[in-house]
This record gives structure tokens, sequence and C-alpha cells, in this order.
């Protein structure tokens, strides 16, 4: 019978049966011929044939094994049994895929975040070849920073674009938030972010339009009035209804007004992975630049012949130049050296920029090790009911070997029984890492800032998903099936053999298997609480001001054309009306809102020391406003204005760090100069408390106060920053307050946001690891108490004979309880001492997360142990009650 005869006679179960028994009666035939023609009688001819051939069942068995079609049908029936197996027992599989599919659906979902975060190349033409330049080892602090992408100055772009051997495209661009007019009115706006792109941007990239036209050269010379702009195709969809481009469509941006010409790809989100973007218009470079405004990037494709490595060195050897050419005016010889001393690298830009990698990477790594060791617990516990129903069908499977099976046959079963299973729980897993996926992207997304996140599921998801099964098969299912396989079919057959050999490895393996899943219980538990406690440290530590009731207000009054000089009467005048708004208990004016991630530093003398403080400039009702008392000295006045000598409040760290406990009051500081920040000296007039600054984690840093109308009149521009305390709830006097803006100042743009939500929305990365630590931490406990009930109860059932001989002879159910309970504090205390040990080292790594703990701290550690011994206690108490009340008589009859 040829191959292709074969596999058609697959679908025609019973034709093939019948030509295999043909072949077989065959053979038999001939050999009983040739033992006649030896002389044999008929009967014994036939007899000795079919002793020769030997096994009609295992001679079948070996020609499917050569015949690729007879085995292809074998494996076939073998899953048709393995389905019907499980039919038969619906809640043993329904228990069996939901716990796989839980567990894989977990990890595939933290796998897919990092792949979109961290693996995946930007949407994008030849990505590989698109490289980032910015200094290494970053600016230091000097100059101003505008956000994480921004690392080169607007001058030094210009000497990079004009000169960039390396590169065969390059250009510059930043992502804001910027204000669309929605009304007739400038305080009609609503925020939407946009990316500023130079000409080559599209070009470089090789990004084509979806719609109309994409920016260009062509779009650079009226960059700075108005303009072109593209949208996304996502904005294009939703807020234009997918309507073709025409000349009409435009929009109003801070002020400028701009032509849509085209759409982006739907694809394409950006270079900022998770950002994404609404509108991409014109980078503007005004003549009166500021030079030392680190507030752009600048990106560009790799020349042929070019590598990193020489790119880097060319650009590292052009540096000087570069630096020379954009050197800022007004900075102190120190800074102005070290900012000539800056060195241009060329980094891989394959997978873009993103500061929700760099916030959560480390995390993700630690949600997918969590859930992996989830995963790893729900795998013991299946191996164990699957040892436990491989027991429970010894006997079929001793019948099936003394009827000719083998042992190879056997075990193919039992693993396909398992991969089954794995197959099944990994196709739901990959379902359910979609919602997933989505769920942790909406705990991601703040109320201020959305998540842009696409999750795919591409080849690296597929490959991850798959290996996660075939690494789940092989520890539930692998053992469970050669331990089943191995077993003695003479020893099956009988029955009371409770003290066979095999029998007592498979406890063993069972309690291994508990034990295991202790230790990584222990483990998880340790992790959780670690997470936990650190988040409750930052969530009760104590920053040395008010967070409720305080509303944050920022004004921008660029439109009312204020001269400078007037710019600080006209923020008083601010003040003084919201002030005087009811509700509003006090109101300052800061140029650096608190625990928001803000910052500003300069460069300071006192006496004989130098050293760097952060300045920040207040009215006087800021330390009332927000409850930080003046240990000594004075507070700010009214008096305190540009005519009058310059003064300072400190805090205790700067009194530490730079008086050698002298008495401040009277001392003097020198700032440093720096562009539109003139060489100062300054009168310490007060003292207050340490408080945090930039963020709850950090350690407090040496900080002075200067009065707001002392503000360098240089730096000043058309905003303000205002902290207001109020009785209301924030949205409220938030409408309150833009009202009553509105109608005495109709050209001022306000945004308002509550405190205490911005300094919890910059805590979540915490919040998430806490939750989900804690989450995945209860739930490998009930896994432990589930799998160690299991068994208890099993050993218990196993051991009925030798319980009721126990009974009968006299023990108490005390004894018995004691019995059966010192049992699973065995398998606990060894489980729980590899735990610690193995959680002490995988938490090491944690410790730069951790907050006002110890990533060895012994109260997480003990609080674990605590609770798998409470999990141990019930999970084994009901099995060895159970055992106590065992009728001797019932036991030892039905043994």
């Amino acid at each position: 019978m040829t191959l292709l005869r074969r596999i058609a006679a697959l679908f025609r179960r019973s034709s093939i049966d019948h030509e295999i028994e043909e072949e077989l009666q065959a053979h038999l035939a001939m050999r009983a011929e040739d033992n006649i023609a030896a002389g044999m009688p008929p009967a014994a001819a036939a007899l000795d044939a079919r002793l020769r051939f030997g096994n009609p069942t295992a001679t079948r068995e070996r020609v499917e094994h050569v015949d690729v079609a007879l085995s292809l049908d074998s494996m076939w029936r073998d899953i048709h049994y393995a389905v019907r197996g499980y039919r038969n027992a619906p809640m043993f599989a329904i228990v069996a895929i939901t716990t796989l599919a839980l567990g894989i659906g977990a990890n595939t979902a933290i796998f897919q975040l990092l792949n979109e975060v961290r693996l995946r190349s930007l949407p994008i033409a030849h990505p590989e070849e698109l490289v980032d330049i910015r200094i290494i080892g970053g600016n230091h602090g000097l100059g101003i920073n505008d956000g994480s992408y921004t690392r080169i100055t607007r001058p030094v772009w210009q000497e990079i674009e004009r000169n960039h051997d390396p590169l065969s495209g390059v250009f510059a661009w930043r992502s804001s938030f910027q204000n669309m007019q929605t009304g007739l009115t400038a305080n009609d706006v609503r925020p939407v972010r946009a990316l500023n792109v130079s000409a080559d941007f599209f070009n470089v990239l090789g990004v084509a339009p979806f719609a109309g036209r994409l920016l260009g050269p062509e779009d650079a010379s009226s960059a700075c009035t108005s303009s072109n702009a593209a949208v996304s195709y996502s904005w294009w969809e939703s807020q234009m209804g997918g309507r073709p481009i025409s000349n009409a469509e435009s929009i109003v941006l801070d002020g400028t007004q701009y032509h849509i010409v085209g759409v982006t790809p739907p694809r394409f989100f950006g270079l900022a992975v998770g950002e994404g973007f609404d509108f991409v218009t014109p980078l503007c470079t005004p003549p009166n630049v500021q030079r030392e405004h680190f507030d752009i990037g600048v990106m560009g494709r790799l020349a042929p012949g070019w590598t990193l490595e020489r790119a880097t060195q060319w650009f590292t050897s052009s540096s000087k130049a570069f630096f020379e050419a954009a050197l800022p005016q007004g900075y102190s010889t120190q800074s102005t050296q070290l900012f000539r001393d800056f060195k241009l690298g060329a980094f891989s830009a394959v997978t873009g920029v993103s500061n929700l990698r760099d916030a959560y990477d480390s995390s993700l790594w630690i949600l997918l090790g969590i859930t992996g060791l989830v995963l790893l617990i729900a795998c013991a516990n299946l191996a164990n009911l699957m040892l436990a129903r491989a027991s429970a069908r010894q006997r079929e499977l001793a019948v099936r070997m003394a009827l000719g099976a083998t042992r190879a046959r056997l075990l193919r079963q039992l693993l396909i029984e398992s991969s089954l299973l794995a197959v099944t729980g990994a196709l739901l897993g990959i379902v359910l890492a979609q919602l997933f996926s989505r769920l942790l992207i909406r705990a991601l997304t703040t109320g201020n800032d959305s998540l842009t996140l696409a999750v795919h599921t591409d080849w690296r998801v597929l490959l991850f998903a798959t290996a996660v099964a075939v690494f789940t098969c092989v520890v539930f299912g692998t053992l469970p099936a050669f331990r089943a396989s191995k077993a003695d079919p003479i020893h099956a057959l009988k029955s009371g053999d409770g003290h066979a050999s095999s029998r007592r490895e498979r406890f063993s393996m069972q309690r291994i298997m508990v034990v295991t899943q202790v230790a990584i219980s222990m483990v998880l538990l340790v992790a959780a609480l670690l997470f936990v406690r650190s988040f409750r440290n930052l969530m009760t530590v104590d920053p040395g001001m008010r967070e409720q009731g305080i509303t944050v207000a920022l004004l921008n009054f660029f439109n009312a054309k204020i001269e400078p000089a007037h710019l600080g009467e006209f923020r008083r005048q601010l003040l003084n009306e919201v002030r005087a708004m009811p509700g509003v208990t006090n109101a300052a004016i800061t140029t650096m809102i608190p625990l928001i991630g803000g910052s500003w530093g300069h460069g300071i003398d006192v006496g004989p020391k130098e050293g760097n403080s952060r300045f920040t400039w207040v009215s006087p009702t800021y330390f009332q406003t927000m409850g930080i008392p003046i240990l000594s000295g004075r507070g700010f006045n009214d008096n305190d204005t540009q005519s009058s000598p310059r003064i300072a409040i400190v805090n205790q760290s700067f009194v530490r760090n730079y008086l050698d406990g002298q008495n401040p009051i009277g001392k003097t500081v020198r700032s440093k100069a720096e562009p539109r920040y003139p060489s100062t000296l300054f009168e310490i007039v007060g003292v207050i408390p340490d408080t945090k600054y930039n963020d709850l984690r950090g350690n407090p840093e040496p900080m002075a106060f200067v009065p707001a109308m002392q503000f360098p009149i240089e730096a000043d521009g058309p905003g303000l920053g205002m902290v207001i305390s109020s009785t209301l709830p924030s949205a409220v006097i938030s409408e309150d307050i833009k009202r009553a803006l509105a109608a005495s100042h109709p050209e001022i743009r306000t945004r308002f946001f509550e405190l205490q939500v911005a300094i919890r929305n910059n805590l979540l990365r915490e919040r998430l690891l806490a939750i989900l630590s804690g989450f995945f931490g209860i739930l490998a406990a009930v896994l432990v108490m589930v799998g160690l009930y299991g068994v208890v109860a099993y050993l218990v059932t196993r051991r009925r004979n030798e319980l009721g001989i126990r009974i009968a002879l006299g023990s108490t159910r005390q004894q018995i309880i004691s019995l059966v309970m010192r049992d699973a504090g065995r398998m606990l205390a060894i489980g729980t001492v590899v735990g610690a040990i193995v959680s002490l080292l995988a938490t090491r790594g944690a410790g730069s997360i951790l907050f006002g703990l110890k990533s060895w701290d012994p109260t997480s550690l003990g609080f674990a142990i605590t609770l798998l011994a409470i999990v141990a206690v019930i999970a084994s108490f009901l099995p060895a009650l159970r055992a106590a009340r065992l009728d001797p008589v019932e036991a030892l009859r039905r043994e």
C-alpha cells in the first residue's frame, strides 16, 4: 500500500484496519505452512506460528511506528482518547485548563507590554539605521532641561545640521503639550500633544502620508508664523471623521494658525513609545533662541558603511567645534568650560525613546518574574493532580501493558494528554493576555497623561507563549507520565499493595512538589510584602508641607503683551484677586511646584565653600499656604521688592551643608552667574525645616527661597504658578477661579490640578507593583493551601490501613492529628527555609525600588513565614481531623 493510499485511508478507518489484519493473518499463514512443510501437524504448526509471531497488539504497534501515515493515525487516536478521558472527568480538565490559561495569560500579558516598550522596532523603514545623537553622560544639570528626550540645544543642532558626515540624513524634534483653541476666546482651549519637527523629519524616517502630504523643507520657512501641519491617523479618524483633506482645514495651537495638509500612517506613533501625538508642526527656531536651553532631540540615519562605533568616534572628535560655536553667554568660567567639554555620541534608536520604558522597565521584568513563579506553583499543583490521576488509572495502564502496549506507547499517550492541556491553556492564555494587557495599560494611564500603546500579538509574543506552554507541559506533565509508564503492572494489578516502592517514590515526588510550592510562595510573599510596605511608606511619608486641600494653578498671559518691568505687579494683582475669592483661605506665587518632579538649581558660594542649591522664588504667603513654619528669623513681606536688598530663606540641610552649625541669620550666599541669572549676593533672613522638593523619594537637599518680586527681570516671562489653599473641593474652586479670570482677563489661559492627585500619580509604578505583587502573593498562598490540602488528603487516604491499625492499638485522636500534621509541618519547614534563602537572593535587585526598607527586611520575612504557617495549619487540619475520625474496622475491611 503506497503512502498516498495510506494517508487517504486515514479517513476510512475500517479499511486500513482490515488491510493490516489481512497482512498479519497472511504472515501467520505463511509461517504455519512452513511448519507443515517441515513435518509438523496442522494444529501444532498454527500454535508454533502464533508463538513465534509474538503479541499481535505489539506487532501492530511496531507496524504503525515505522509507517508515517499509520503513526499520524495512531497519534490522532491518542488525542481522541485523551479528549474522551477529559470529557469523562470535566472538573479536572476545567480546573487544569483554567489554571494554565490564567498563568500563561498573565505571563504573556506582561511580556506583551515588555515587547511593545522594549523590543519592538519603530514602525519606519529600516529602523536599525536610526541613531540618537546626545551628550555622553548627560549635561550634568547645566542650563535649562526641557524633558527626557530633549538633550541638545538648538545652536548645537544647527551645527550638526550643517556637518554630519556619518549620517545620510538628520533631523531635530520635540514633543510638547500645546493649547488648541476650541472657541472664540483665548481661554476656550484643550491640551493636545504636538510633535515639532525639522524639515527632513519624515524624509529621513521614510514615512509616507496616509492622505494628503506630510511636512517637508517647503514648510520650514514659515515655521514661526502661520504654517502647515499634519495630523495623526487617530485624530483624523476620531475628530475629523476621516473626511478628505482640503485647504479649508485649519487649527490654532498656542495662538498660531496651522493649515492641515496631510495624515500620518495608522501605525506611526512618533518616536516616543507610549505617548503618541495629535499634530505635527514645523520646528520654529527664532533668532534670539536661548542658547542654554536643552529642548530638542536630534536623530539621523547612519550613512552606508558607517557603524555606531565609528559614528560615535566622529561626533566625539567633532564635539569641541560644535559646542564652541554654540557656546551660551553669561555662565561662570567653570560652567562655560563644562559646556565646552561635552562630548556627543551616537546611540541606537531602533526601538525609539520612552519615558515609559525608563520608568517601568525594571518593574515589568519583576512582574514577569512574579507571574512566572505563580505559574510554576500552578504547574506543581497540576503535577500533583496528574500524579493522583495516574495513580487512579494504574489498573487501566497495567491492563493495557498486559495486553501488549509498550511503555513507549503509554508514555506517548500520557504526554499527549498533558500536551493537550498545555496547548489549550496556552491558546486561551493568548486570548486572555489581550484583556490583561489592556487592563495594565489602563492602570498605567493617569487623568492628565493618557498612554498610547497598541498591543500586538507578533512572532515574539507567540514564541513566548509557545515556550511557556512547552515549559508548563514539561513541568506538570513529563514527570507524572514517566512515573506512570514505569509502573510495575503486576504490582498494579494486585489489590492492597499499599507499600509498593513505586508508591513510596510517588509520595516522595508529591512532597517535593509541595516543598517547591511553599518555597516559591515564600519568595512571592516576601516580595509582595516588601512592595506593599514600601508603597505604604511612600503614602504616609511626611513631606514637611501641606498636600491636602492644595490646588495648583498654571496661568499663561502671553497674549496680554505685558512689559517685563510690569510683570511682577501684574502677578501680584492676579494673586490678590484669587485670594479674595470665596472659599480660598490663602494663595501664593511660586516658580516651582513642589513634589511633581520639577527642580531649579544654581551653583553657590557660601564663604569659602562651593556647592549647589535648589532655588525657588515665592510670594510672602507661600509658607503659610503650604503650612511650612519659619524656625528662626523672619519670613518675606511686601517690602521685599526689586529695589530692596536681595534676601533668602534656607532650609536646615542648607545650614548643615554650608554653615557648619553656625547661626545662619545674617550670613550671605552668592549665586554663580548663568545666562539671564546674574551673580547675586543674598542675605539669609530665615530658616525653615527640611521639606521634600522633587518627589517623595528624594532626601532633603539644600534649598533657598527668594521673594518672587526679586526674580531676575532678564529671565522673567509671561507665566505664573500659584498654589491655592481652599475649603472647597479642588474641582469647584478651579471652576470658580477660571470663570472669574475669564471675565476679568479673557486673554489668560489657565490650567488647574490638585496637588495631592499629582503626587499620587507620580507613585503609579509603586502602586502597580504593590497591587499586582500583593494579588499574586495571595494567589500563591491560596495555591499552596490547595496543593498542601490535596497532598495531605491523598496521603491520608493511602495510609488508611496504617492509621486504622494505630487507632485499633490505642492511638488517640490528638496523636493521629499530630501524626498527620507533622508530615505537613516538615514540608512547610523545608519549603520556608529554602524559600527564605531564595527570597533573600531574589530581592537584592529590588533595593532601588524600595523606600524605607531593606531587601532583607526581617519583618517581611517573619510575616511571610507566619502566613505560610497559618496556611499549612488550615490546609492540613481538615484531613488530619478526618483521619482521626476513622473507624478502624471499616478502614481494615476496605484494605
